[in-house]
């Protein structure tokens, strides 16, 4: 099978398309033919190098699959060959997305809604497995409650507006002018522009001075120390970006505010309660581009350039 294989940490460059093995289910696991797969932040942060003791090189990396089962292990009973099915791989465990046929275990695929292309399917099961972890399990975000989603227009960030409003929740959002339509047809409410506005200000001035009971960051920066002064008392701030420097938090102190740094896992579970709500149309990822997998180092170069004009994912399509 081809895939693009990881030979060192650095550039784009960095990624050489191979003639490989095909991997064989073990008891189980399936095997999957992976029809498409997408790009995320993680990506880039693996190939240049940010978690070297985790992935040994050479690797085959990616961390999205859409695809059709086309072998099963023994002790499968959830799949049978033909179905067709989305998941994450399990991070830093083995082979990743980025080939054409991918093994998995069971226990983490789920299958895939019909209303998805394989496209849209696999630009959701990681950003969408992150949303679910992040707003549902560890922020516990409730029905009336305020929420404000940092980066609204990026691939985990119109997932969470979305989630956020099928939960019931107001949903304010940091983007840059250019996007501002764009978020509002994912359901924000309330749209702040990062460049020409203080976030702070204004989401004080939109809850009469009350603050947001949940903040979402996907960016990271300063974040984590701006954000408890937008805050509700007793709220909640999750991140998923990668703690890069220690940061002040005394006025998160003042808010008894609590802190969530969210690390998603791969369950079978939360692809099934995104299935709902995409069945239900509370949910669809927008595929902002789409690429071949031999050519996934102009689609890493592209997410990784500031103020790219990307909206949601960048899609990968491996197989016809």
């Amino acid at each position: 099978m081809q895939a693009l294989v990881l030979t060192s940490f650095g550039g784009p460059d960095s990624f050489e398309l191979c003639d490989v093995a095909r991997p064989m289910p073990q008891a189980g696991e399936i095997l999957v033919r992976v029809h498409a797969t997408s790009i995320n932040p993680l990506d880039y942060q693996v190939r240049r190098g940010d978690y070297p003791d985790l992935v040994p090189l050479p690797a085959i990396t990616g961390h999205d699959v859409s695809g059709v089962v086309e072998d099963i292990g023994p002790g499968v009973t959830a799949f049978s060959p033909g179905d067709e099915v989305w998941y994450t791989p399990q991070i830093f465990e083995g082979q990743g997305s980025y080939a054409e046929y991918h093994v998995a275990a069971e226990g983490i695929v789920g299958k895939k809604p019909a209303a998805l292309s394989h496209l849209e399917a696999a630009s959701l099961s990681l950003v969408g497995g992150t949303a679910w972890e992040a707003l549902v399990v560890r922020a516990g975000l409730r029905v009336g409650e305020s929420i404000l989603v940092h980066g609204g227009a990026g691939g985990v960030g119109h997932v969470a507006i979305q989630l956020a409003k099928a939960i019931g929740a107001r949903v304010f959002t940091t983007v840059r002018e250019a996007n501002a339509e764009f978020v509002k047809r994912m359901g924000a409410d309330g749209v702040i522009d990062y460049e020409k506005q203080d976030y702070v200000e204004a989401i004080l001035r939109e809850t009469d001075g009350h603050g947001v009971d949940v903040v979402f960051d996907t960016i990271g920066g300063s974040t984590l120390s701006h954000s408890p002064d937008a805050l509700a008392q007793l709220g909640r701030v999750v991140s998923i970006v990668d703690i890069a420097k220690p940061q002040n938090l005394i006025h998160a102190w003042g808010k008894n505010a609590s802190y969530h740094f969210v690390f998603t896992r791969q369950n079978r579970g939360k692809l099934d309660e995104l299935s709902a709500l995409v069945m239900r149309g509370q949910l669809r990822p927008h595929v902002g581009a789409v690429y071949s997998l031999a050519d996934i180092p102009l689609a890493h170069a592209l997410l990784e350039t500031p103020n790219n004009g990307l909206q949601g994912k960048i899609a990968i399509a491996v197989c016809a």
